[in-house]
């Protein structure tokens, strides 16, 4: 059983370092560049977005990831995403890549690279540059806080975390993870195998096999970030990097490992938790709910039900507003395209039953504003035509959220 670590970072496990800089991507004195580092060779494994027009960071790591090959370092900017940005951006993110390796010493294949911003401006090379030559001066493993913050945009804290658990072997192993994502968030995040942004990148000193690590993350997955929802709109660079340097030095961890099981629930408590910041610091978000949809089909559509419930702007902002108005959640699921037995279905706000029988269940409607006045609740919906069940997280939408992304290009 994982134990969560006070404070923790992606320099919790051993071996780590990282740092935060100032480059000049953003406005005001922040930091907005960042470095993650091991000495040790890191193996990776990794998911991407599944949006067409992805970064051209995104189309070097992949290529990175495919050719099997460890890495030492990741570079990652904030203020701009280097998105539609066609050759050039590929040429920046691989010269991006290529003066990192030379700082660091190592070849342009063992470094990668993201980005998250402003989409469709050209990245300016020479504040790149000096971003990287203060990150590499500046890295050390007590630097992973200010590489949470480094990779912020329109987020309002820093995303971080880690865990420990102890081996059969009696090694200590140490898995951390920072996160960025407050908008433009609905990742639909594709595994490899060999504006705002969802950024993740998890760490462990475990020494594990490169497939069963890549099986880790996909098991998370569905878990954390699959699992959340702000508005929708899913980003050109997300990008979830699982990281292991093997500094513990314990027996190599595969998938039939005494040692497995932990090492999976480790790295999905990470991601899930980083996951769980996210919707909590959504742009403009004042309640985090969960929406759970029950008694369907199949684990599809439940899973397409509860997204059209969770990213419908009347379902959201009635909850803004503590309205009750269950027509919403009700019309939200009629147009997933799913199989309903309408005359069957059943809607709770936490506890309380809202809808039985696919008809008002009777409760006083002021019990049920009490439910959508705190600030976290759940809204549970029973499909009633099958047993598969799934959850999703969202938030509510305030006129925060507005003003923000009125004014985020400007």
């Amino acid at each position: 059983m994982e134990t969560f670590i006070e404070n923790g970072s992606i320099t919790s496990p051993l071996g780590f370092e990282a740092s935060g800089e100032k480059c000049g991507l953003k406005q005001g004195d922040v930091l907005d560049c960042a470095l993650i580092y091991s000495a040790r060779p890191m193996t990776v494994a990794a998911a991407f977005t599944a949006n067409t027009f992805c970064a051209a960071p995104v189309v070097l790591g992949k290529r990175t990831i495919q050719n099997g090959k460890s890495v030492h370092a990741v570079f990652v900017n904030s203020g701009n995403a280097n998105a539609c940005t066609g050759e050039q951006g590929l040429s920046d993110a691989t010269k991006t890549a290529g003066f990192t390796a030379q700082e660091l010493g190592c070849d342009r294949s063992q470094v990668m690279v993201s980005s998250t911003g402003r989409i469709g401006v050209p990245l300016p090379m020479k504040k790149i540059l000096d971003g990287i030559e203060r990150c590499v001066k500046a890295k050390h493993a007590d630097g992973g806080m200010a590489a949470a913050e480094a990779i912020m945009t329109t987020d309002t804290r820093p995303k971080s975390h880690a865990v420990r658990f102890t081996t059969v072997g009696g090694r200590e192993i140490v898995v951390g993870g920072m996160a960025k994502g407050a908008g433009m968030i609905a990742p639909k995040l594709k595994p490899v195998v060999p504006h705002a942004t969802m950024l993740a990148y998890v760490t462990t000193d475990a020494v594990v096999d490169k497939s069963y690590l890549q099986f880790c993350l996909n098991r998370a997955l569905p878990e954390s970030f699959n699992r959340i929802t702000v508005d929708g709109d899913t980003s050109t660079n997300d990008t979830v990097l699982l990281l292991a340097n093997g500094a513990a030095e314990n027996e190599i961890i595969r998938a039939d490992s005494p040692d497995a099981q932990a090492f999976a629930n480790a790295v999905t408590s990470v991601m899930a938790m980083l996951a769980r910041d996210i919707v909590l610091d959504a742009e403009g978000a004042t309640k985090f709910v969960r929406v759970i949809v029950s008694g369907a089909k199949n684990e599809d559509e439940a899973h397409r039900c509860a997204i059209s419930i969770a990213e419908s702007p009347l379902c959201k902002t009635a909850w803004f507003g503590g309205d009750p108005n269950w027509g919403r959640v009700l019309a939200a699921a009629g147009y997933a395209e799913v199989e309903i037995a309408t005359d069957q279905v059943a809607l709770d706000y936490d506890d309380v039953p809202v809808v039985r029988n696919g008809m008002d269940a009777g409760v006083p409607e002021a019990e049920q504003e009490a439910v959508l006045k705190k600030d976290e609740f759940t809204v549970r919906l029973n499909l009633a035509t099958g047993t598969a069940e799934t959850e999703v997280w969202t938030c509510d939408m305030s006129y925060e959220y507005i003003k923000i992304n009125a004014d985020y290009h400007t």
